[in-house]
């Protein structure tokens, strides 16, 4: 994969290994589920590192960090002449409107969905998308505020904007951004989750990887130029990451220092797109500097106070004397970042009694979302150098092996996210299994305690982030086979 933006070493822009170091620490003693991390400081990489099995070349799960793209997407198309922010929503699907349109929706402007000011009361994305189709869902929803004076962080609204692109030029969102954005910032082979109508989500479903992010903010951060040539206006980009709406100033949180359009204003002068779970595009004007970050935390605070904490005040306004211990420790640090598989033993004398046994599921997880199947059997098969383990849902059957105490490569399309993963499980007990599944193109891990007693199945399972619980219990029992 080719780099697009220069290396050069922390003190040469005016950045103390030592406060990186700090940084790294911080995050593996109290945050933990980083996945990749790169700063830009003075239009070069300073810093960057992902922990395997995350990788450069791999893309991520971004979330609502798609926003910012999505905003992008409408000023481009307002530099292109093709509508102006003050253009009512109605306006573009006179086809989708209720049969009593209220003065509120009337009055809903582009300006209002950029600004999550909709006017809505709540959130209109759970009923938007249960709708017949996602735009009359929207459309059809009470408007209780005057729009542009009641902030109310709302993905359908982005969806909206989506649809707008989509109506106005004939191409999806993705492909309009392909040629304007992407291919410019050499972004290659992004995806999209679209809606059952085809048009992009907006709000999130954008996959692309550490780099892409860095460099698209580095072009916010010179004012809309890349390579020397203007990829979006300036005076779009002072608007979209200005404040637009405000949303109850607290000066100690993140999220309450107001919101432009889909970017977030941060502490110390800094704004930002982010996504569930610390997806980050943090730029900072005032330390010339740009902060990309893939992860899988629950508490995305915590991350933006390390680096408020550890990064921000060592930004100096000229170069550091060079400091090649600090550096070289950096460099092992950076490089050797991981998430290792689960120790235990390798076997245990239940191994033998449970293998190829077919377990028939009485209690699986909560399931809300109709994309995941509904698990029916599990059968563990013990070998040698791993655990397979068949699943058997309403819809077909899978596998995927887990090494004892190493990472296997393998596949799930169980959930509604990227297959790819990495399995390992390890005997933490006698009579305990317990995998570990890094889905490592998205934010999530999976561990799965599988505890046999006779014939009868329990796992104690857990994700270490979730819009849902976190955990739950799957309970099963095999069924007795015929002697003969």
């Amino acid at each position: 994969m080719q780099s697009r933006l220069p290396r050069s070493t922390p003190e040469a822009q005016g950045l103390a290994s030592t406060a990186l170091l700090n940084f790294l620490t911080e995050v593996e003693q109290n945050i933990h589920e980083l996945h990749s991390f790169m700063l830009v400081r003075h239009d070069h990489v300073v810093a960057e590192g992902w922990w395997k099995p995350y990788a450069p070349e791999l893309p991520h799960m971004l979330f609502s960090l798609s926003k910012s793209f999505t905003s992008t997407a409408i000023g481009l198309a307002v530099g292109e002449g093709r509508l102006s922010v003050e253009d009512k929503v109605i306006s573009f699907f006179p086809d989708d409107l209720p049969a009593t349109v209220s003065p509120k929706l009337a009055a809903m402007r582009v300006h209002d969905l950029l600004a999550m000011a909709t006017g809505h009361d709540v959130d209109a994305t759970e009923k938007s998308t249960q709708a017949s189709t996602w735009v009359k869902g929207f459309l059809a929803q009470p408007v209780e505020h005057e729009p542009g004076t009641h902030f109310v962080y709302n993905s359908a609204a982005t969806y909206m904007l989506s649809a707008i692109i989509q109506k106005l030029t004939g191409m999806t969102l993705l492909e309009y951004l392909k040629p304007r954005l992407f291919d410019p910032l050499g972004i290659e082979n992004p995806t999209w989750e679209q809606s059952p109508q085809g048009i992009n989500t907006g709000g999130w479903g954008l996959n692309i990887r550490t780099e892409d992010i860095a460099c698209f903010g580095q072009m916010y951060l010179q004012g809309g130029v890349w390579k020397g040539k203007l990829l979006i206006a300036e005076e779009w980009i002072k608007t979209a990451t200005s404040k637009q709406v405000n949303n109850d100033s607290n000066q100690a949180v993140d999220w309450k220092q107001g919101y432009g359009y889909q970017f977030w204003r941060c502490q110390h002068n800094a704004y930002r797109g982010d996504g569930a779970f610390g997806q980050y595009c943090i730029v900072m004007p005032d330390q010339d500097a740009v902060i990309a970050i893939t992860s899988g935390v629950g508490d995305m605070q915590a991350v933006l106070t390390a680096i408020w904490t550890h990064l921000l005040p060592a930004m100096k306004g000229t170069p550091l004397p060079d400091n090649s211990a600090a550096q070289s420790q950096l460099k092992g640090r950076l490089a050797g970042l991981a998430f290792l598989p689960p120790q235990g033993k390798a076997t245990s004398p239940m191994a033998a009694t449970v293998s190829g046994k077919q377990y028939q599921i009485e209690a699986g997880a909560p399931n809300p979302d109709p994309r995941v199947p509904t698990l029916k059997t599990m059968t563990f098969d013990f070998g040698q150098a791993g655990c397979t383990v068949t699943i058997r849902t309403d819809k077909d059957e899978q596998q995927c092996t887990c090494g004892y105490g190493t990472w296997q490569e393998g596949s799930l399309t169980l959930f509604p996210h990227s297959p790819k993963l990495i399995s390992s499980g390890v005997w933490s007990s006698e009579n305990t299994f317990t995998i570990t599944q890094r889905f490592y193109e998205t934010p999530f891990c999976h561990t799965l305690n599988c505890q046999f007693k006779g014939d009868d199945l329990s796992i104690d399972a857990n994700v270490n982030v979730s819009f849902g619980p976190t955990k739950y219990v799957v309970t099963g029992h095999a069924e007795k086979q015929e002697v003969r």
